[in-house]
């Protein structure tokens, strides 16, 4: 019943939800690894507030039970906080069943709200951010231009928790290539050491539309990791990590290797998944080039 602008991504978690579309495309849209929002159609803007009342009322005046949102495109917490407040005031009033409200998150869409603003979000209901940190390596940040570094990411999740708000983060498996992997590796799991946040997931870096855009970001040549390769980058990573109570998974279709569990509790269980899959993949399920994509 709503008019998209595609293509349009959500989290995996996100399937139940009702994707509200406020903003098209993503602010920042620098980053050399992704190919998300590249088409014309997808240029950044945010829409109408007239339009998202139109797209609430359309859902209220349906038979669909509603009960959770999830606030599309890729950088919806870029709006300004009263544009976020009217929103979310919006969807208390037309879809009174929701018990949460999502988006992703740029660490930088944090800085320009005061921590005031964001408990008052959580407060109409945005409880979960999913946070592209990508990597806690400095270095790699800056070859693919993310426009944040491991202080800036930390202090944005640091804020998000003092607020009540649960951050989910994102961390690109393979995302230093061959060079840069074990640094990458290392250093995010230094991130999230210090961050400790209530949700892990790590995806493989897929390259759809080819790799001349990493090829420049590490000096002429990106070498992504093969599937060996990216187990053992796995497996640095998680022996690294000291997490408490962090729901972690490595589920989204670009893995090869489907992880879940809880770190810390699970954290040795989940190593010895990772070795199996580096030293007898005979004997663990592995997904197959096809069944894997962005």
């Amino acid at each position: 019943m709503l008019n998209y602008i595609e293509p349009v991504f959500r989290p995996p978690s996100e399937w139940k939800s009702l994707i509200l579309q406020v903003t098209n495309g993503c602010s920042w849209n620098q980053c050399s690894f992704c190919d998300m929002y590249t088409q014309p159609q997808k240029r950044f803007r945010a829409q109408k507030a007239d339009k998202i009342e139109q797209d609430l009322i359309a859902v209220a005046n349906s038979s669909a039970h509603i009960s959770r949102v999830f606030l599309a495109d890729g950088d919806a917490m870029t709006l300004p906080f009263a544009r976020l407040e009217a929103i979310c005031l919006l969807i208390k009033k037309y879809l009174p069943n929701v018990t949460r409200i999502s988006s992703y998150c740029l660490p930088r869409n944090i800085n320009n709200k005061t921590p005031e603003q964001l408990q008052r979000l959580r407060e109409l209901g945005l409880s979960l951010l999913y946070i592209g940190c990508e990597s806690g390596d400095d270095e790699i940040l800056a070859r693919i231009n993310k426009g944040e570094s491991f202080a800036s990411s930390l202090a944005a999740l640091q804020k998000i928790k003092a607020a009540g708000i649960k951050a989910s983060v994102m961390i690109l498996n393979g995302l230093g290539g061959v060079e840069l992997s074990k640094q990458h590796a290392e250093n995010s799991a230094k991130l999230m050491n210090a961050a400790q946040p209530e949700y892990l997931s790590t995806l493989v870096v897929t390259l759809p539309l080819g790799t001349e855009r990493m090829d420049e970001a590490f000096d002429g040549h990106f070498q992504l990791p093969d599937q060996a390769q990216l187990f053992e980058e796995m497996h640095i990573l998680l022996s690294k990590l000291e997490l408490s109570k962090t729901v972690f998974r490595s589920d989204h279709a670009s893995n090869y290797l489907v992880l879940k569990g809880v770190l810390g509790k699970d954290k040795q269980a989940l190593i010895a998944q990772v070795e199996t899959a580096m030293n007898a993949p005979a004997q663990i399920q592995l997904r197959q080039e096809w069944q894997r994509g962005l």
